[in-house]
């Protein structure tokens, strides 16, 4: 299978090199800078690692009418997703897109538009806290009934703010936190609830964000979901750069017959087979890239679909409406 790249930003990318040594039928063949100021240099270091002599385009569509890959990772600038996303799927590529594939409601229906003229096409984003091991873990025990009925859920997500480039200052280059931090937890909260989203409301904040131009550092979103049940996601880059680790992400869980939690890297259950508070052995046997070119071969069904990654979107552009707009807003009553 023929692999191409696009941009090399966000750094979810790694998930596509550490996938290719277990997968030795995909080559990567191809790849280009998103924006000229991309480097993809690091790119081209992993390749030769690897084995692959790739081509190097500096415009991505030359790269894709000439190449006709399979599949494309794109990695280019956060405004460019969707349309570069398009651009693959219309040409019949499989597309691995760093998160969110959409800044905007216009985006978002591009990218729908492009996906339903492409039966057969794959589209997943590199939402990969589906596939860490606690939190992997922890939905397995929800969907086996460990804690009954899904009732509650709360999700955070904190970050340390470190020093970020020039396109996290500006909202048309970066979209905003809650899209860019706030994809894994809404995720969280669609997958383990088995529901889906009706209302929210959000509220975000520029103050301390060190200078950084229209980029917040802290946000929170309440949701309902189908079945009355509520979820929260609590967003910051507000985290000390004394702490011990980059980020602090948690789910807490609460259903009809017990208690899930996921800190630190573990996943604890409550419930009435239990003696307190049981630590639960974590482990995940699927990888994001892996189980994205299995899903195409048909060996396997992956974790994440097209209309996972269209519902979770629709969810960070909608939460962020609402804290632009100070209101709650109804997702049935939305245009996405």
């Amino acid at each position: 299978m023929k692999l191409c790249l696009i941009g090399n930003r966000g750094g979810h990318d790694k998930h596509v090199w550490d996938a290719l040594p277990h997968l030795p039928h995909v080559q990567v063949v191809g790849i280009a800078s998103g924006a000229p100021e991309d480097d993809v240099t690091p790119w081209l270091r992993r390749c030769d690692a690897l084995g692959f002599t790739p081509q190097v385009f500096t415009d991505y569509r030359q790269m894709l009418d000439r190449l006709r890959p399979d599949i494309v990772v794109v990695c280019g600038p956060f405004e460019l997703h969707a349309e570069m996303t398009a651009e693959a799927l219309r040409r019949g590529s499989h597309v691995f897109c760093e998160k969110p594939v959409a800044l905007t409601f216009e985006q978002l229906a591009q990218v729908k538009t492009a996906y339903t003229a492409s039966p057969g096409r794959h589209l997943a984003t590199i939402m990969n806290l589906r596939y860490d091991p606690a939190f992997y873990t922890a939905w397995r025990a929800v969907r086996d009934g460990a804690i009954g009925t899904v009732r509650l859920i709360n999700t955070q997500k904190s970050y340390r703010l470190g020093r970020r480039d020039a396109y996290y200052r500006n909202r048309a280059t970066y979209g905003g936190t809650i899209p860019w931090v706030g994809v894994h937890a809404f995720d969280w909260i669609y997958w383990y609830s088995g529901a889906a989203f009706t209302s929210v409301y959000a509220t975000h904040s520029m103050q301390y964000n060190q200078g950084n131009g229209d980029l917040e550092v802290s946000a929170l979103c309440h949701f309902t979901l189908t079945g009355e049940i509520f979820a929260s996601a609590s967003l910051d880059y507000l985290r000390p750069a004394t702490a011990p680790t980059h980020g602090d992400d948690r789910v807490r869980v609460m259903g009809t017959d017990g208690a899930l939690e996921v800190r630190g890297g573990q996943a604890y259950l409550i419930n009435a087979a239990t003696e307190g508070e049981v630590v639960l052995p974590v482990a995940c046997d699927r990888q994001i890239f892996q189980d994205f070119v299995e899903h195409i071969e048909g060996e396997t069904t992956a974790l994440l679909t097209a209309d996972d990654v269209f519902a979770v979107t629709a969810a960070c552009l909608l939460a962020r409406q609402s804290a632009d707009e100070g209101r709650v807003i109804e997702f049935e009553r939305s245009n996405v």
